[in-house]
């Protein structure tokens, strides 16, 4: 663990801190993120930019889609957030071969019959498909080695509408590796070049679970999203984890060893914008995640979201902070200074609703600073500009 603390005056932006780290992002900041999905994407790729050493932990929750299908056929944990963040970090140039990306990137049609879909995937197999054919070797056989093995486990009756290749080629890589995840990440990091590190907090294979203020237990990240489901008319009171789909049977989460070590590296933390209790906060509920952001001495920021996220029915912004620092508070057995989960909290005022009005006065108290500047443009300010968010948290590494 380090012994130094964070002294220094903050400028935002500070363009001496960027311009270096842009002209060797090869040694810039360990920034890391709480996040899954793909509000972050766009940030993530504007910062291969100034480093190519930011590290990303997603959850392997996800519960709707194809990789809803995914978990249910392999009984597994969903990698569909993974592989998105991956490519999000990817090299674009020809270093980080192109055609790799792009059939990782791939969707079988949602309108093409199964045994068509079926047959194009044992021609991927094969190495006869054109998306395949580009490829060169010797990244094209070990691509189809992967595709195999998903192919000959796959169940006859398995949909592969609107299926990613490169969740197939994950899952392939997954039960060729006897169910084991890291090596697969490593081997699909280098086939496209990420220039940072990405891994699942935890490779458990849970479901995430929230208990709404009126009484209600939902079960599945996909019930919260407001995507595939109603969304929810009562607000979340509890988040908890589920070892059943089908049910609520609580279940305890453990951070390892590597993710706690990568969270004490970071030289800055970020609880980023997203869906606020799928993506954010479910990456906090594993025992130990809470221990090793407050062990880091370095600073942590919280990037409120803007415009409507369903998930936070009933909650102004005021209730995010709070909540995010309740969640982390009760993995320990007495509270820590707030200031050791939380020390900048970086909004954009403008063209904010009156309940998302932050009193700085009030976390200031908990040594907690609110930096007020524009991260959004007139024209879309219900978006972050990710050119000014990263470089308002780069100000802060």
């Amino acid at each position: 663990m380090r012994d130094y603390l964070v002294t220094r005056a903050v400028t935002v932006p500070d363009e001496m801190r960027l311009s270096r780290y842009r002209k060797s992002p090869e040694l810039g900041p360990r920034v890391l993120f709480f996040s899954g999905g793909t509000a972050l994407n766009g940030v993530a790729q504007k910062l291969t930019e100034y480093t190519h050493n930011s590290i990303h932990l997603v959850t392997p929750y996800d519960s709707g889609g194809s990789s809803a299908k995914l978990r249910a056929a392999f009984d597994m944990p969903a990698v569909g957030d993974l592989r998105s963040r991956m490519m999000a970090l990817s090299d674009e140039t020809v270093l980080g071969h192109p055609n790799v990306k792009r059939l990782f990137n791939y969707r079988f049609s949602k309108r093409s019959k199964n045994t068509t879909l079926h047959k194009r995937l044992s021609g991927m197999v094969a190495g006869t498909d054109k998306l395949i054919r580009s490829i060169d070797a010797p990244m094209r056989t070990l691509i189809c080695h992967h595709l195999g093995y998903f192919l000959n486990a796959m169940p006859a009756s398995f949909d592969l509408r609107g299926a990613s290749v490169g969740n197939l080629i994950l899952v392939g890589g997954y039960l060729n590796q006897h169910r084991e995840l890291d090596p697969i990440i490593y081997l699909f990091s280098k086939l496209v070049n990420v220039r940072g590190t990405v891994r699942m907090i935890t490779d458990d294979n849970y479901h995430l679970a929230a208990r709404l203020s009126d009484g209600t237990d939902i079960v599945g990240q996909h019930r919260l999203t407001g995507k595939e489901k109603p969304k929810i008319t009562s607000s979340v009171k509890s988040l908890a984890l589920s070892k059943r789909s089908d049910r609520l049977e609580p279940v305890q989460s453990h951070l390892n060893q590597q993710n706690s070590e990568l969270i004490g590296s970071a030289e800055l933390i970020c609880y980023p914008p997203g869906s606020y209790y799928s993506s954010l906060t479910a990456n906090l509920l594993p025992q130990g995640v809470a221990s090793a952001i407050a062990g880091n001495p370095g600073p942590k920021v919280y990037i409120p979201n803007r415009g409507t996220d369903p998930e936070q029915y009933g909650m102004c912004l005021h209730d995010q902070i709070d909540t995010l620092l309740a969640q982390l508070q009760s993995q320990f057995a007495n509270p820590v200074a707030p200031s050791a989960l939380l020390n900048f909290i970086v909004y954009d005022s403008r063209f904010c609703p009156q309940q998302d009005t932050i009193d700085a006065e009030k976390y200031r108290q908990l040594g907690i600073e609110v930096i007020d500047t524009k991260l959004v443009r007139k024209s879309q300010p219900d978006i972050y500009d990710s050119d000014r968010l990263v470089s308002a948290l780069l100000s802060l590494s």
